[in-house]
């Protein structure tokens, strides 16, 4: 197999000279790895770290009870409440809708007026962990910090309770724990009923699917259950098939007699979650409890933003929170999600960095704000580019009419793509106030159209990150977050575009036949709908090493050939502080990138005709004199 390097006339050896060579733009030419010392050492505090101290900061010095609670429950602002509700173990989660009246609950809102004593009949604690949920001190426990497995941020803060709070809460934890109880029968009937094969084949969807999806964290009261970093149980990229600590391997062909409580919930609500939306749903879940209740409220939220997109024959809510009634709920979601709702709306995804929690939203109309930023980018691109119209749509309209350019010589690019490219994406930096914007795709159609007609798919997951390319081009004040430097700025460009050939090259398995190399090879399944994400420096440790708060990504399909290739591209605009980015910036963002798609679209159908197009841009060394270019250039001129 070739590399892109050796098809376009590089001999190996001088691309194993390159490869010795650091690609970082501001050490270009020097030896890899040869620095006495790294640029940057990662600080084990950054991020999340930070954010738990401060939020627990502003709890402590809360007035009183309800304020500290609210939060913690927000990370100090971070978060929505909800999601920190639902994270709450059965009795925590009793304790302060007795104590504070708060609860995620439509039917538990009153808040209740708690008389203040002198002395309390129980001196409670309230704490929060190094994962960011909170937990309580109730009467049958001791002190937090005797809790095995349980890290605390810092220490607690004393909560009085009056003889009141502890009747009460008697009578709602006895509820919760019965509500609980009979839901875990409910769920060991029923996979009992599947019988051994069939359980043993919804344990392989939910393990594919929990292998082919980022990162999650799901609670099972006290039990954790996650695929991310430390404490690993479930498959990723840390514990394989197989693994003796992965869960879902752990249950393969065992009796239900000797399923946990807590496995034989997660494997009910995992398998419903896929069955409404696929693998991408379990991530709704992420950072809450998974119990019935839990699930019946996502599957609800999702049933009135579905029915809110008129036509078509509404889902009906579920009667009960039994497992049948909510798998029943479940496959009518998806059917109505594929058919009616994805056709005639836009989904897009809300995600709360700090707890890697995604919520599914449904869009308003495309208002004027989207529609000025489109008008303002549309005129940019109508100056630079062979291209007429007043919408991105009479722009691709323009481009189908009269394609060949894209095969040509345009400006300073070897191709009318890579033209395409980098104006779209410099004027999305400029037109949505982005630090960077940036666009991914595949630097040979030609190469993928070979492999797909000779069926050599096992090639196609061998290729290697550099047959991909990102387009990055941050705006020059951009440095400001860097010291100020413009090669650290070069630098964050290449890094963030070096990421993003990765994820084609993540992106791309994903789309071609379940033959065993690409079901052996690395992948996840590519993303479909934009997502706009708040405070992304948190975990990630690019986000926070590059400084990205806030962000949209907005993927789009390319046709190959007749075969429709999903997450072939995306559009990402980043902010490293500011204001976030909203939904009307979003749908904007989703008509840029899919003129961008229809571009690779179109580029894709002249290389099915004879033309030779070649994405040969973008490496580390265009990307500093770009970023060089681009600050000089805004730099005021001397007065002579």
């Amino acid at each position: 197999m070739t590399s892109f390097a050796e098809r376009n006339g590089a001999s190996r050896r001088a691309i194993n000279a390159k490869k010795r060579q650091s690609r970082r733009p501001s050490r270009l030419g020097a030896v890899a790895g040869a620095t006495p010392k790294p640029d940057r050492v990662k600080d084990e505090e950054a991020g999340f770290p930070t954010l738990l101290k401060r939020a627990w900061e502003r709890a402590v010095e809360a007035p009183d009870l309800r304020t500290a609670v609210t939060a913690l429950l927000t990370l100090d602002g971070h978060v929505p409440a909800d999601v920190q509700l639902r994270a709450l173990r059965t009795a925590d989660e009793a304790a302060l809708k007795v104590l504070c009246g708060i609860s995620w609950r439509e039917e538990d809102l009153a808040a209740p007026v708690r008389d203040t004593l002198e002395r309390p009949a129980f001196l409670g604690e309230l704490g929060l962990t190094s994962t960011g949920r909170i937990v309580i001190r109730v009467p049958s426990q001791g002190s937090l910090a005797d809790e095995e497995n349980l890290n605390l941020v810092d220490g607690v803060i004393e909560v009085p309770w009056s003889a009141q709070d502890l009747l009460d809460y008697e009578s709602e934890v006895n509820r919760a724990a019965a509500r609980y109880a009979d839901q875990v029968v409910d769920c060991r009937q029923w996979l009992a009923a599947l019988g051994t094969q069939a359980r043993d084949e919804l344990l392989e969807t939910v393990r594919e699917s929990a292998l082919r999806t980022a990162p999650f964290v799901l609670h099972q009261e006290g039990k954790l259950y996650t695929n991310f970093r430390e404490g690993n149980n479930l498959i990723g990229k840390t514990l394989w098939a197989g693994h003796p600590s992965e869960t879902f391997s752990s249950l393969l062909g065992v009796e239900m007699e000797r399923w946990s409580d807590h496995d034989a919930m997660l494997v009910v609500c995992l398998t419903l979650l896929v069955r409404s939306a696929g693998a991408g749903r379990i991530e709704e879940a992420n950072g809450t409890q998974l119990t019935l209740d839990h699930l019946a409220f996502m599957l609800e939220r999702t049933r009135r933003n579905y029915n809110a997109v008129p036509g078509g024959e509404p889902v009906p809510a579920a009667p009960t929170h039994r497992v049948e009634a909510l798998n029943s709920l479940a496959m009518a979601l998806r059917e109505r999600r594929v058919g009616h709702v994805l056709p005639n709306a836009q989904l897009y995804r809300e995600i709360h960095g700090a707890l890697m929690h995604k919520i599914e939203r449904l869009a308003g109309p495309y208002g004027e704000a989207s529609k000025r930023r489109e008008a303002e980018l549309v005129a940019r691109l109508r100056d630079r580019l062979p291209l007429t119209g007043a919408t991105f749509e009479e722009l691709s309209a323009s481009l189908t009419a009269s394609p060949g350019w894209l095969a040509r010589p345009h400006g300073e690019f070897g191709t009318g793509l890579e033209a395409l490219v980098y104006e779209t994406v410099s004027g999305a930096t400029d037109v949505f106030e982005a630090d960077f914007a940036m666009s991914r795709g595949m630097r040979s159609i030609p190469e993928l159209m070979r492999a797909l007609r000779e069926q050599s798919y096992a090639e196609i997951t061998k290729w290697d990150i550099t047959d991909f390319f990102c387009c990055v081009v941050p705006a020059p004040a951009a440095k400001r977050h860097y010291e100020d430097s413009v090669l650290q700025l070069a630098d964050n460009a290449w890094a963030m575009s070096s990421r993003m050939q990765y994820n084609s090259w993540h992106f791309i398995a994903g789309n071609l036949p379940k033959v065993p190399a690409v079901v052996e090879r690395d992948h996840f399944i590519p993303p479909t709908i934009p997502d706009v994400a708040f405070y992304s420096d948190q975990h990630h440790h690019g986000h926070v090493a590059s400084k990205v708060r806030f962000s949209i990504r907005s993927p789009q399909a390319v046709e190959v050939m007749g075969q429709k290739f999903n997450g072939f591209m995306d559009l990402r605009l980043l902010r490293c502080d500011g204001t976030p980015f909203n939904e009307s910036d979003l749908l904007a963002a989703h008509r840029t990138s899919g003129f961008i798609a229809s571009a690779m679209s179109a580029a894709a159908a002249l290389v099915a005709a004879g033309e030779d197009i070649e994405v040969t841009a973008f490496d580390s060394e265009w990307h500093l004199k770009s970023v060089q270019a681009a600050a000089n250039a805004k730099q005021p001129q001397p007065v002579s």
